[in-house]
């Protein structure tokens, strides 16, 4: 099973805190609308979330567009794991197990990488239980790596265009929402490579 333990980076500082949660409540009903979700996304306190998912892809896929849909007025620190999870308690929901660790050790990761100039701009991480069949940690960590790295350096109106292409939105939908000409949103699209991150979140379906 796929677990995805997240939180707000910096989100401390901020000064609209109710605003703030406002926002990630919405991410994360967003997030809960794709497939594969087994425990949806939820606030377990602050402003950390976490939810288990069938696949692994099905939990990149939500880490990955919460990130857009909370940038840039914030930023999450998110790991993801896979391993056994068990349910302690239904209601409200309980839940241990190795899947659990490994997700929180996905997280240290991120952590640390943050503490280093050269890799500061890491959000994402991914540890699978030893010897647990499942995804390979390094095809996992190379795509992650490589979309942490262009999603943090997209500029506000970039990141408004790849969400809606995300939600399955056509170039002229999303000219019509922004307000600017399909085509701008078109410029936008080849400039920043945002066609290679749609097909490279599509193409996620395929891991195993």
């Amino acid at each position: 099973m796929a677990t995805l333990i997240g939180d707000l980076v910096h989100s401390r500082r901020s000064a609209d805190r109710a605003g703030l949660h406002a926002r990630l409540t919405e991410a994360l009903a967003i997030a809960n609308a794709g497939e594969g979700m087994i425990s949806p996304l939820r606030i377990t306190v602050g402003d950390e979330y976490q939810g288990t998912f069938a696949s692994l892809p099905d939990a990149v896929r939500a880490a990955w567009r919460l990130r857009v849909r909370m940038l840039p007025e914030c930023d999450v620190r998110q790991g993801l794991g896979w391993g056994e999870v068990r349910v302690l308690q239904e209601d409200p929901p309980v839940e241990d197990g190795p899947g659990w660790w490994v997700a929180r050790d996905a997280v240290h990761v991120v952590e640390l990488a943050q503490e280093r100039p050269a890799t500061a701009w890491r959000r994402t991480a991914y540890r699978r239980v030893e010897d647990a069949a499942g995804p390979d940690p390094r095809w996992v960590e190379s795509m992650l790596v490589l979309c942490d790295q262009a999603v943090g350096g997209l500029s506000p109106r970039s990141l408004s265009v790849l969400d809606g292409l995300l939600e399955g939105r056509t170039q002229r939908e999303i000219a019509e929402q922004l307000g600017i000409t399909p085509s701008a949103v078109s410029q936008r699209v080849r400039a920043d490579g945002l066609g290679a991150m749609v097909a490279a979140e599509a193409l996620m379906g395929g891991v195993a």
